[in-house]
């Protein structure tokens, strides 16, 4: 109905028998194979799920993501501290960054409108502006956020601007948060959104609570970088080595 994209060569034979099989017992029907929502309409270009045929790039295998490797691309695992696990995925290409999130989501389509008006009453709770746009992958929010312990001259609170985007994919949702020049300038704009949409879901079929985040794995050599990372930043000053 929308133009999407067909379904990868290996899956074709098993995609048949799921058809032949659900006029009998349409719940045994693999939910990647379902009927195409009005979502999909969003996501014609990408991001892609892993069922389907995604334009061949260079990608990252992260476990529940497969990210764009290109010339300037940085690719940055979010980690958070305390609770030690990753959180996320940012993408930087020059001075503009996008933080990718995958989270499960129901066969039906509608997370994304739910998590995007939770996000505008966050940003507004916190004095912050946050409107609606029609934008590539869909309804965009479009925030100025405030920033904790900047204010200007006038001691009023600086904000920084940036920009949530987010799909429904196959009971998955893929959130990106833009930030610096992707999320003002029209021409980064185009160039993160075409980052974003290469990137490949990969929901996996073990049951997953809606709105949990996908696992991200990190692959050895990046998991040692990590770790080296953290041992360096654990270490005490050596001072000037003066004696």
């Amino acid at each position: 109905m929308f133009g999407r994209r067909s379904r990868k060569n290996s899956t074709k034979s098993s995609t048949q028998n799921v058809a032949e099989e659900s006029v009998a017992a349409p719940e045994r029907i693999d939910p990647v194979q379902e009927p195409e929502k009005e979502s999909d309409q969003h996501r014609a270009q990408g991001p892609w799920d892993s069922s389907e045929e995604a334009p061949e790039t260079q990608r990252l295998d992260l476990g529940s993501m497969r990210v764009p490797v290109e010339s300037g691309v940085e690719v940055q695992v979010n980690v958070a501290q305390k609770q030690n696990r990753i959180i996320g995925v940012t993408l930087v290409h020059g001075g503009s960054a996008i933080q990718v999130q995958p989270f499960a989501a129901p066969k039906s389509s509608g997370l994304w409108d739910e998590m995007r008006e939770e996000l505008r009453s966050q940003i507004t709770e916190q004095g912050g502006k946050a409107e609606e746009f029609s934008g590539t992958f869909g309804t965009e929010l479009r925030a100025v956020v405030p920033v904790e312990g900047k204010t200007n001259e006038e001691g009023h609170q600086m904000g920084q601007r940036m920009r949530f985007i987010g799909v429904d994919g196959p009971r998955w949702v893929l959130r990106g948060v833009i930030r610096g020049e992707a999320a003002v300038k029209p021409e980064a704009m185009a160039r993160v959104e075409e980052i974003f949409a290469k990137i490949v879901v990969v929901r996996g079929e073990e049951p997953i609570p809606p709105r949990e985040m996908l696992e991200i794995k990190v692959p050895p050599e990046q998991q040692e970088a990590m770790a080296a990372a953290v041992q360096r930043a654990s270490e005490p000053s050596q001072g000037n080595g003066q004696e």
